[in-house]
């Protein structure tokens, strides 16, 4: 087996990712800033070597990329690159030395897409400063890797949905207020027709991608892969889908976006036009065809589970429909 270096390995997509790393053998070590632990407790943690890095003072200090290279990893898993001139450095102290790159990239990279679901061989049309940045870096890795055999994978994860925190929700961000008026069968309002999608998907599908990735290095190096559920939710959908989740009918109404942005939150209504105005909705058949990803988990099933999570903490009250809403609790 291999010893693989996963950089920010205690986020979201890491808290999957490393346990499967070590279920199947490998060595692992998690390079992060240590402020933060895994999401889900695993007896896997207790085999992984942590070592505490600060990436942006390394990087300012011209040394990120070589203290990496010094930990003589064979597979690097890059989580937490957000600009061009990070991945290079890294890069430059891997060349020659590591088997196989895996950088995290994002949906966003396709921006406006003329048709869905968005393919990888869709052109890339970001807007915004994050999928601005993460096109630079995808398309410049896989030019290496194309051009001058540097073996980088690509995966572009949705919506990331799971237990330990808040889902992108039927107003497009992250406020839990509207999952608690849903259990409280109160009215929602939504923008314009409701039509507007969002595509998540399940940490564990994540760490699923980079996990077959991996296994299958001879085909995906060089390619990029989307990384969501099978299908994406319109807003209408989704909001409709959880009333009925809760017991209840839906109650929902629709007011043009300029009038409806303004019932939102100022960073509410900033996020939820981030999200709203992609309308995100890929296509996973390269990542079936290449490498055989079945996800897991639907979008919905995806969402009511962390839902269930939040409802188990605290966040948001369990609906007095529900006699014991223990019974819907998938964690």
């Amino acid at each position: 087996m291999s010893r693989v270096v996963v950089i920010g390995g205690s986020g979201h997509i890491g808290s999957y990712l490393i346990p499967k790393l070590i279920e199947v053998g490998h060595e692992v070590v998690n390079v992060s800033r240590g402020q933060a632990s895994a999401y889900l407790k695993h007896s896997a943690w207790n085999h992984v070597e942590e070592m505490t890095l600060d990436r942006s003072a390394e990087e300012q200090a011209g040394q990120f990329g070589l203290r990496i290279a010094e930990l003589r990893p064979d597979i690097v898993v890059d989580l937490i690159s957000f600009d061009l001139p990070s991945t290079r450095m890294l890069v430059e102290a891997l060349r020659d030395k590591v088997e196989h790159f895996l950088h995290c990239s994002t949906i966003w990279v396709y921006g406006y897409n003329a048709a869905v679901p968005a393919e990888e061989t869709d052109p890339l049309n970001p807007f915004g400063e994050y999928g601005i940045n993460k096109a630079q870096i995808e398309t410049w890795l896989l030019r290496e890797a194309r051009r001058n055999g540097f073996p980088a994978t690509v995966f572009r994860p949705g919506h990331i949905v799971g237990p330990g925190w808040a889902p992108i929700n039927p107003k497009g961000h992250f406020n839990t207020e509207i999952f608690s008026q849903i259990t409280r069968n109160e009215e929602i309002a939504l923008p314009n027709l409701g039509l507007e999608t969002l595509h998540h998907v399940h940490a564990s599908d994540v760490a699923q991608i980079v996990m077959l990735a991996i296994a299958n290095r001879a085909v995906s190096v060089g390619e990029a892969f989307n990384a969501v559920s099978s299908k994406a939710l319109n807003l209408r959908g989704y909001a409709e889908a959880m009333f009925r989740w809760f017991g209840f009918e839906p109650k929902i109404r629709f007011q043009p976006i300029m009038e409806w942005l303004e019932g939102e939150s100022l960073n509410d209504a900033k996020l939820a036009m981030e999200h709203i105005s992609r309308s995100s909705s890929l296509s996973i058949e390269k990542a079936r065809r290449c490498l055989g990803y079945q996800p897991h988990y639907t979008s919905l099933a995806a969402i009511q589970e962390s839902v269930s999570a939040l409802i188990v903490a605290g966040t948001v009250p369990a609906p007095k429909s529900w006699e014991s809403y223990s019974n819907f609790i998938r964690i």
